[in-house]
């Protein structure tokens, strides 16, 4: 069983950030962690995959055009990816940049595939998911591990 951990990165940072929840996968016994980016990611890693945690840059207050444009193709495999678990994280290079209103683009997606969305545990912040403001700090990389074991958690529960 894995968790696809799906991102787009333009300068970097995105994909630290995504490098951090994949430890928190793989921080949970008999799940593996698979990293894709936008680009090299396929229908079958998405649908195979017990969860999904996808991550995107600010762009506008919404996800980057690539990470829309996977969620736009991979439409014809919504159904296969019911009750699935799904989160998101993000980047930003503002505190009051966009962090939330992309993760909740990205959760809606999730959510017309018909997957189970979750934020941070309660343990993190509770909240939307997990957020950076320009490379992840220390606290950052804390919330992104614990949403990261979270969703491995669910997934082994409902697997």
């Amino acid at each position: 069983m894995y968790v696809l951990v799906l991102y787009y990165s333009k300068t970097g940072n995105t994909k630290k950030l995504a490098e951090k929840v994949v430890e928190g996968v793989k921080s949970v016994s008999g799940v593996e962690a698979v990293m894709k980016s936008t680009q090299e990611v396929t229908r079958e890693d998405f649908v195979n995959a017990a969860g999904v945690i996808a991550g995107s840059p600010v762009y506008f207050g919404v996800m980057a055009a690539d990470l829309k444009r996977v969620f736009d193709e991979f439409i014809g495999v919504r159904k296969q990816m019911e009750n699935k678990v799904g989160a998101a994280f993000t980047t930003s290079s503002f505190w009051a940049g966009g962090n939330e209103t992309t993760i909740i683009s990205i959760l809606q997606c999730m959510l017309i595939y018909g997957m189970i969305v979750v934020g941070d545990p309660m343990s993190a912040t509770g909240h939307y998911g997990a957020a950076s403001v320009t490379s992840p700090d220390e606290k950052a990389s804390d919330v992104a591990r614990k949403l990261g074991s979270r969703v491995a958690e669910l997934c082994k529960r409902l697997c």
